[in-house]
């Protein structure tokens, strides 16, 4: 019998390595990272946000994370498609598990968010989020922009989410606006990737339209995406919804006519010139998901990030050595 292991995520005692789990069994971490809050020595860190109350329409992404876990453990850590290395032979990765939310306040929920992601942040770690619905984003971006300044911002999404906001709201609907008014994102630099609905106001930020998206060839999209984030560090949010609901049901405001998941994973495998310094994936609602396919991509998306990072370690560890 081949080296085996079984609840990698609580037995391994180093964040690197790959784990023998079976797929259908054993703790469900993403992709089998050793559970912990010790994020000492991390490079890359996965948190979810479990959080649906600021949806319009149909909610339940709070069990997103929940979902996004136990859809990620196909990836048996053999060397990954399309990235022909095992991720976390040299790639220090754990999972935080989830952040604490209290459920009868809402208005402390950008606070707490924001809080414990600076804190993670503080190690150095790349953090890498699992929501909840698209206002998660919001306080992932003031804690990013904390550390660097205001950011490039690259949005896969069906939705602008520039509506109104006084500031105050509970909104996945609006946190692109309010960030582009405090500063938060460049919206010179950001660019939106899918959309096929409308909003007031587009606040300067590129557009590529889902039927743009369709006549496309993957490299252009992720030249298009290279020339407008022009090397400005970047934050990378994935709401799930971005894709056609033929490839992703599971998410509370689906819109007909978006991409294939094979399209847009063509696009995030060649963003190999973005200096991306934050990434999430939302909107993952579970209840509405036939046969995993909503996790699955959303797993899959997580997992293009972390292929993404492993790379770049590989290259500095390689100039290190020459």
């Amino acid at each position: 019998m081949p080296a085996k292991s079984i609840d990698h995520a609580f037995t391994a005692n180093k964040n690197t390595g790959r784990s023998g789990d079976p797929t259908y069994a054993g703790a469900l971490s993403f992709m089998r990272r050793r559970y912990t809050k010790n994020v000492k020595g991390a490079d890359a860190v996965v948190w979810g946000i479990p959080f649906d109350a600021a949806v319009t329409n149909r909610s339940g992404a709070r069990f997103g994370p929940q979902a996004i876990r136990r859809a990620s453990a196909i990836f048996d850590c053999d060397p990954q498609y399309p990235f022909h290395l095992d991720l976390f032979e040299n790639l220090g990765v754990v999972d935080y598990g989830d952040c604490l939310l209290d459920t009868g306040n809402h208005q402390k929920t950008p606070g707490a968010i924001e809080r414990e992601a600076a804190k993670i942040l503080k190690s150095g770690a790349f953090l890498l989020s699992l929501g909840g619905d698209h206002f998660v984003t919001w306080p992932l971006l003031k804690a990013h922009a904390a550390i660097h300044g205001p950011l490039a911002m690259v949005q896969f999404d069906a939705h602008q989410d520039t509506w109104d906001d006084d500031g105050k709201r509970i909104d996945h609907g609006s946190f692109v606006a309010r960030a582009v008014r405090e500063g938060i994102i460049d919206p010179d630099r950001s660019i939106q990737i899918g959309i096929r609905t409308h909003a007031p106001d587009d606040f300067g930020i590129k557009i590529i339209y889902g039927y743009e998206v369709e006549d496309m060839r993957a490299s252009d999209i992720a030249y298009a995406i290279a020339e407008r984030t022009g090397g400005k560090k970047t934050y990378v949010t994935f709401d799930i919804d971005c894709l056609d609901p033929a490839y992703a049901p599971g998410t509370g405001t689906p819109v007909a006519g978006g991409p294939s998941t094979a399209k847009i994973f063509s696009v995030l495998r060649q963003m190999t010139q973005i200096d991306i310094v934050g990434a999430d994936v939302v909107e993952v609602a579970p209840a509405y998901d036939h046969a995993d396919i909503t996790a699955i991509a959303g797993a899959t998306v997580a997992m293009q990030y972390l292929g993404l990072l492993a790379e770049r370690k590989a290259r500095e560890n390689a100039l290190k050595a020459s």
